[in-house]
């Protein structure tokens, strides 16, 4: 089949190169021709493992290419994908639909023929009838059909979600419709991925709905990590406790920083202007946003107690800055408020990243870029691991240690045993643990 993605950030780019992969022909637009030319040199506008081979792969094999022409981009393509960026509006938290809605009056503009338009965004519930509406408006001959086909890929796993999904949501009512997407997701039935078919208002909320309820497994164990430091009880054995209850599982239990990222965050706001809007207020989220945003500036104070409770003067060296490894994605990280909070307290802040530092730069002010963890450490007071990637689990920490003003470790992830950390020399911090 002929496929047009629009869009080549993380969702674009990422289902773009798959469905290429899967045998398609792709073509990726976008508007920002820095991007496309570097996408020419091989060179991706993010960090996912995997992404620069499998882009290379394709496009080798003339299966992948990329335009700044949607026009031609769009010619004779069998499905549309609108896969644009759909940020919080700034001043009312709701989704900001100008990139779709642009979209949409484009491609309305350049078909040639025949198609289906995704909406790959994450977008509020009744977007796919206004993205209709323009259809009609713009070019009321066209025989276009609209369809919701939410993501549902991890950052730093994202290839491996889209070619082995836990399920691919197609919310049309229109039989044509589908089975156009049946041809499009037909190679992966090999893999017997459970395609379920929704009316459009449906798969828009099964998006939103996923991802509350995600944000809210991880903002309940912080809680009870919370409990269990006054209670003298290990939030990690009370993870595993209640995560073997096949009824609740064990993903997104561990306990930590806060939430952030490009979805959690901003779904999560979007979701209760929906139900706002329709005056159905959602309490247990709107209680989830408000306890994650205060937890991510707790964080900084719990280390300015670990610090004895003044951090004016001292030096904090910060392990890992991006909300989660294997991505370079610094976008509401736990770790911008950690910082502002460590900074208004008056500590000087040294940080490291494996693949963060550049996205870094533009979100933190005055902070000492370090090339690792042991060049961050030199001459600090305090240590914080904040981000768990793999060149953190693994320290000489007794190097780590001998190499600091002070040896204390404040463990947000609880990667490190209290024992090993103490064995080290190091005074222990950790998340949820009994002092």
């Amino acid at each position: 089949m002929r496929i047009t993605m629009i869009g080549t950030g993380y969702v674009g780019l990422v289902s773009g190169a798959c469905f290429s992969d899967f045998g398609h022909d792709v073509v990726c637009v976008d508007k920002d021709q820095g991007k496309i030319d570097a996408l020419h040199r091989g060179v991706m506008p993010i960090f996912e493992p995997g992404l620069d081979q499998l882009v290379e792969r394709n496009v080798k094999a003339g299966r992948l290419s990329f335009t700044t022409d949607l026009k031609e981009g769009v010619k004779d393509a069998e499905a549309i994908f609108i896969a644009v960026g759909t940020p919080s509006r700034r001043g009312d938290g709701h989704a900001d639909l100008s990139y779709v809605f642009g979209a949409a009056r484009e491609i309305a503009e350049a078909l040639t023929g025949p198609a289906v338009i995704v909406t790959k965004s994450t977008v509020p519930v009744g977007t796919g009838d206004e993205v209709e509406r323009i259809l009609r408006e713009v070019r009321p001959d066209a025989k276009a059909y609209v369809v919701s086909n939410p993501e549902f890929l991890r950052e730093g796993a994202a290839i491996e979600d889209f070619k082995r999904p836990d399920r691919i949501v197609v919310g049309s009512d229109e039989e044509d419709a589908c089975e156009i997407m049946r041809e499009v997701y037909r190679p992966l039935y090999l893999n017997k991925s459970p395609l379920l078919f929704t009316s459009r208002r449906t798969a828009e909320l099964i998006k939103y709905a996923a991802n509350a309820f995600l944000a809210t497994k991880i903002t309940f164990i912080n809680e009870i990590a919370d409990l269990c430091e006054v209670v003298g009880a290990d939030v990690q054995d009370v993870s595993r406790g209640i995560g073997l209850d096949n009824r609740i599982g064990d993903k997104f239990l561990h306990a930590g920083p806060g939430y952030g990222g490009s979805c959690f965050p901003k779904d999560t706001l979007a979701l209760l202007k929906t139900a706002e809007d329709y005056q159905t207020p959602l309490r247990i989220v709107e209680s989830v946003v408000s306890v994650n945003d205060a937890r991510k500036r707790a964080m900084g104070r719990k280390v300015i107690q670990a610090l004895g409770g003044d951090a004016r003067g001292k030096t904090v060296a910060l392990l890992g800055l991006t909300f989660k490894p294997n991505t370079d994605d610094m976008r509401d990280a736990p770790s911008i408020a950690i910082v502002q909070a460590l900074q208004d307290a008056g500590a000087t802040v040294r940080a490291c990243d494996p693949e963060g530092v550049e996205q870094a730069r533009a979100v933190l002010k005055n902070v000492d870029f370090a090339s690792g963890a042991y060049e961050a450490a030199q001459g600090a007071d305090a240590v914080v691991l904040v981000t768990e990637w793999n060149a953190f689990r693994a320290l000489d920490l007794k190097r780590l240690a001998s190499d600091m003003a002070q040896p204390i470790f404040v463990d947000l992830r609880n990667v490190y045993p209290r024992h090993e950390i103490e064995s080290a020399g190091f005074q222990w911090h950790g998340v949820g643990k009994p002092s």
